[in-house]
């Protein structure tokens, strides 16, 4: 079979003027960033939304792969052939990533978007905006204090951290101001990844071009020595930073491999951050189709979860349906099996790693959501495999379908189209969050530890609760939580595999994003700033007669 990267360079993509038309849309509603991508402006559409939302996540990911955005691309492109009106909304793929190990964001096989080069690469620049209006926050925060340091701030309780978008672990902790008095004051300071930025998160979770001005406004990069928080008004940089990020809020515009409208915008981690594409993408495609096809990342214990607490809740969407994709392979894998021998027949494991997505599955019931359960298939699946897990849907009454978009685009995806729009068509609009934003942090995380991910206790370091006594005493206490844990257990142990019992996750740091409207609770070991593996992607990478070469 074709690579990723070789089925997107022979597609034949048409003009985004054309899929703009798709969506009533004329040329006066878009920019134009070259013939296959556009921006839309943000008052291009005015009526109410009315899309109906279909969520897809996942079990916890494994290195077999899960297929989760091809299977999102694929099921909006299976709701097309049916003559649905669907756009499909995604996040931005990051630097990190795509460099690095796990890849881009763009789908896969035969259930991608297009142009996939430029989506995985540069794109529109909005990364490059977010980087620089971060940046741009710590430069004048730098400045303010080599100018005299009117506010008090104490260097040492700096919180902003620079940015960039790739995985280089020697920039986690640095020096800076060395050199002289010319050169600022000296002091430690951090680098996050770029998607692990609250300006990410600002970005992604405003609602206008003044709301995000509003909420970068009020993000707190720092206290005074007095322990007063000074916040990016205080240094004067709301207007720069909003000026800066301007153009990069309008959602972009692409299409798959068959020309299905795709809104791709904005890429939080789920891991670290709320891993949703944008509110403002989302709620435009809301208003652009009657049916709007998105993603949240990792498995539903981070990016579903986040999804509903936190993304549903700021922007008032109802979810219709969510779709829960798994695959034989990871299932194999939760139940023990070596990814060596994935490729090996194991019915025994299957079952085993099958309590995996039963958690899963009973998370989703915990918001009053339907469900279907996608099946993403692999050329080594076999028939015993298979008949096994559909008996098993079947027994316990899951909807569940068969998803083979990637070797088939929209024709392997329409039973799953199927089964969503028998879903969406029973839905009674009864969604409710996990827990009320009114509940004290500590009773929101250990309500989100115990439900969701099974914790049987939950600690808090000394440190966590000192600051959720600064947070009560400040009145940020009132916010949604964003939980930062490893992806690959629903505990914060990245070895505990399948449905682990009898746990303890430890709650070691919290962060209040003000600006964001969250707070952020980091558990075990998970980093802000990824390092690159042994062989990276990036070495496999290269220009070879004009044309990009080993882009997956």
């Amino acid at each position: 079979m074709l690579t990723d990267l070789e089925i997107a360079q022979q597609a034949k993509m048409l003009s985004i003027k054309e899929v703009a038309e798709k969506l009533n849309l004329t040329e006066e509603d878009i920019e134009l960033y070259g013939k296959y991508k556009a921006k839309i402006h943000l008052d291009a559409v005015k009526n109410n939304p009315k899309g109906k939302v279909i969520l897809v996540t996942a079990i916890n990911p494994t290195p077999a792969g899960e297929g989760k955005s091809t299977t999102t691309i694929g099921l909006a492109d299976a709701l097309q052939k049916l003559n649905k009106k669907v756009v499909v909304a995604l996040r931005e793929p990051s630097f990190g990533p795509v460099m690095g190990i796990k890849g881009g964001a763009a789908g896969g096989g035969y259930a991608q978007v297009v142009p996939m080069e430029d989506i995985n690469l540069h794109f529109t620049g909005d990364f490059h905006a977010i980087t620089t209006a971060n940046n741009a926050i710590a430069a004048i925060l730098d400045n303010h204090l080599h100018q005299g340091n009117a506010l008090g701030i104490d260097p040492t309780r700096i919180v902003l951290h620079r940015c960039l978008d790739l995985n280089d672990r020697a920039l986690r902790n640095v020096t800076i101001g060395l050199g002289g008095k010319t050169n600022g004051v000296p002091r430690e300071d951090h680098f996050d990844i770029t998607v692990a930025s609250e300006v990410m998160a600002v970005f992604c979770l405003a609602t206008s071009l003044e709301d995000f001005k509003q909420r970068i406004s009020r993000m707190v990069v720092a206290y005074t020595y007095d322990k007063k928080p000074v916040t990016v008004e205080d240094i004067k940089a709301t207007g720069a930073v909003t000026l800066i990020m301007k153009d990069a809020l309008m959602p972009n515009l692409v299409q798959t491999l068959e020309h299905t409208p795709a809104l791709v915008h904005g890429g939080p981690f789920a891991n670290i951050a709320h891993g949703c594409n944008s509110v403002l993408a989302t709620q435009m495609a809301m208003k652009l189709g009657d049916f709007v096809v998105t993603e949240a990342g990792f498995g539903a214990d981070l990016g579903a979860e986040k999804f509903l607490d936190i993304k549903c809740r700021m922007a008032d969407i109802k979810p219709a349906c969510v779709v829960i994709v798994a695959t034989i392979r990871a299932l194999k894998m939760h139940g023990g099996v070596a990814k060596e021998d994935l490729s090996k027949e194991n019915v025994e494991a299957l079952q085993l790693g099958i309590h995996n997505l039963e958690k899963h599955i009973e998370n989703i019931k915990k918001y009053n959501l339907g469900y279907v359960i996608a099946i993403n298939r692999f050329g080594s699946d076999t028939k015993e495999e298979l008949e096994a897990l559909e008996a098993w849907g079947k027994k316990n009454h899951h909807p569940i379908a068969l998803s083979d978009v990637f070797a088939k685009g929209s024709l392997g995806g329409i039973e799953l189209a199927e089964k969503v729009l028998e879903v969406v068509s029973k839905d009674e609009g009864k969604f409710k969050c996990l827990y009320d934003v009114n509940l004290s942090i500590k009773e929101k995380i250990t309500k989100i530890c115990k439900e969701i991910y099974g914790a049987s206790h939950i600690e808090f370091t000394q440190t966590a609760k000192n600051q959720m006594a600064t947070m009560k005493k400040n009145g940020w206490d009132h916010m949604p939580i964003c939980m930062a844990k490893t992806q690959y257990s629903l505990s914060d142990n990245p070895k505990l595999l399948g449905r682990p019992e009898d746990f303890t996750v430890t709650i070691r740091e919290l962060k209040p994003s003000i600006g964001a409207g969250f707070i952020v609770a980091l558990s075990g070991d998970i980093l802000t700033m990824p390092g690159l593996p042994k062989e990276p992607a990036s070495e496999k990478m290269d220009v070879v007669d004009g044309k990009a070469v080993g882009l997956f």
